[in-house]
């Protein structure tokens, strides 16, 4: 009997932009056993493969391919032979200048079930994230594609350069940017206007898009003088005409900053996604790692006599997700918690709670410990003998229970999770750092002590007083300044929203 054969997904990973993939493209990389990926597929969006999917770079750029396209094709048929998921993830659209169309008569050639799934392409992306409409009923109602990889000058060229010069109005090159003076020429001998204008999009819909405008006269010297490389498409046509007013990407208040969020993986995405829709160019660098402690026996003693507590204070949002991991294991539910004053240190970590059905009693106005101890000294509760459940990092400021004994509560203080440093390589850390960064971000101490920790480790600490930090609270900002770290804005309302906000401000 022979083997069941697998199946293959030609996936479009679109052009760029994380949020311009598909949903059928995401399913696809969800359910896959082995994804073969391209150099313009967004690595980021790889995130959405399972943990043991295998993974195959077969990138090519014009200076250099990792294999050629038969040996590609080759991996992808012995993949599916293997009774394989196979998700080949091609940048842009897989029929649109990627190949895709070859790859797919490979597969029916060899009997292998694949589906195709449409990726947004580069050219439509690119020109819409720069202002530019490639139809426009007052200027072009004809369009075309047209690959710019092609040598121009040799006898077989399969682009008819007399007609499409005249009789296309908007006409987008792909990977062209290396022939660019000949394209340019070969259009206007075949009759278009030399002052036609033309934009070039080099890494489109991304937040480091770069854009040149000029016409067929002019572009391909201001390209070299502006050392404008690959990959990039040519938008030719009186839709190219630049036009300051529609650049709404290159417009939002953060495009073109550099911006490092080091708070932990996990925490990272809404984060990032508030910064990168302002248009930032976010890395991502987390510099801590919560993990649930070892030894949970005392929080679950503490669960044993829950109902002897008056109160529980939360202090992050980490400390309520692992304590109720805990707490729901325990085969608990909110009931178990009725009659308890519940605190917390900010609106973040009230959200947080919300999801296991708890309004918070106690948030207080400022986001602090200080603010805490502020906000239960004015509820006017007699602290004296008042039994206290304080769930925490095992390395949380300890402000609260000493101000509170001091009150003669009662603290029962239980670390719920532990902030470990991630291992990076020195390679990983010197390309991160090797460009340009505008600002750091840090939302605890523990961001800052194990960013600076991770630094040193590889011999980086010349770098410290060279960072310009965002800081989500005063006491982050005492930590950073100790550290000997600049800090350029603190948030005024302590929460990631707040910090967001405070960014945008300072470069508005």
């Amino acid at each position: 009997m022979l083997p069941k054969k697998g199946k293959v997904y030609l996936v479009g990973a679109g052009p760029g932009d994380e949020g311009l993939i598909t949903v059928r493209a995401i399913d696809c990389l969800k359910m896959s056993d082995v994804v073969i990926y391209d150099y313009l597929a967004n690595k980021e969006l790889l995130q959405y493969c399972p943990e043991n999917c295998e993974m195959y770079y077969v990138g090519k750029r014009s200076d250099s391919h990792t294999i050629s396209q038969p040996e590609i094709n080759k991996l992808i048929v012995a993949k599916a032979n293997e009774g394989k998921i196979v998700t080949r993830f091609k940048g842009g659209d897989p029929f649109i200048f990627g190949r895709g169309g070859e790859e797919m008569l490979e597969l029916a050639d060899n009997d292998i079930e694949f589906e195709v799934v449409p990726g947004i392409t580069a050219a439509t992306a690119a020109a819409a994230y720069s202002g530019i409409s490639l139809t426009h009923r007052g200027y072009a109602s004809t369009l075309a594609f047209i690959t710019g990889h092609e040598d121009p000058d040799k006898k077989d060229c399969g682009i008819k350069w007399e007609k499409i010069a005249t009789g296309i109005e908007t006409l987008v090159f792909y990977m062209g940017i290396k022939n660019l003076e000949s394209i340019t020429q070969k259009l206007t001998e075949n009759g278009r206007d030399p002052q036609t204008p033309v934009t070039l999009i080099r890494w489109g819909t991304y937040n480091y898009q770069e854009t040149l405008t000029g016409t067929l006269t002019n572009i391909s010297g201001l390209a070299q003088e502006k050392n404008f490389k690959p990959p990039a498409v040519i938008i030719i046509g009186e839709v190219a005409k630049p036009d300051d007013k529609l650049k709404w990407f290159e417009n939002k208040p953060l495009y073109g900053k550099n911006i490092i969020i080091t708070r932990s993986r996990k925490q990272m995405s809404s984060f990032k996604h508030a910064l990168s829709c302002l248009g930032a160019n976010v890395t991502e660098l987390p510099t801590i790692e919560i993990r649930t402690v070892k030894d949970t026996k005392p929080v679950n003693e503490a669960l044993n006599k829950i109902h002897e507590f008056s109160q529980i204070i939360f202090t992050s949002v980490n400390a309520v997700e692992i304590f109720f991991k805990i707490f729901s294991d325990s085969g608990r539910d909110a009931r178990a918690l009725s009659g308890i004053i519940i605190t917390v240190t900010g609106s973040e970590t009230g959200k947080a709670l919300e999801k296991y059905g708890i309004i918070p009693d106690i948030i207080p106005e400022k986001f602090t410990a200080e603010g805490v101890i502020e906000a239960i000294k004015k509820t006017g509760r007699i602290l004296k003998g008042e039994k206290i459940l304080l769930p925490c990092s095992a390395i949380a400021r300890d402000l609260i229970h000493k101000e509170l004994e001091k009150e003669g509560a009662e603290i029962t203080r239980i670390p719920v999770y532990n902030n470990v440093i991630p291992d990076y390589s020195e390679d990983h850390i010197k390309d991160i750092f090797s460009r340009k960064i505008d600002l750091v971000t840090f939302t605890s101490s523990s961001t800052v002590v194990n960013l600076c920790k991770i630094l040193k480790k590889h011999g980086n600490e010349y770098i410290i007083p060279s960072l310009k930090g965002a800081s989500i609270g005063p006491a982050t900002s005492t930590t950073a300044k100790d550290s000997g770290i600049n800090i350029v804005l603190e948030a005024d309302t302590h929460t990631i929203t707040g910090l967001s906000k405070k960014i945008k401000d300072y470069y508005s």
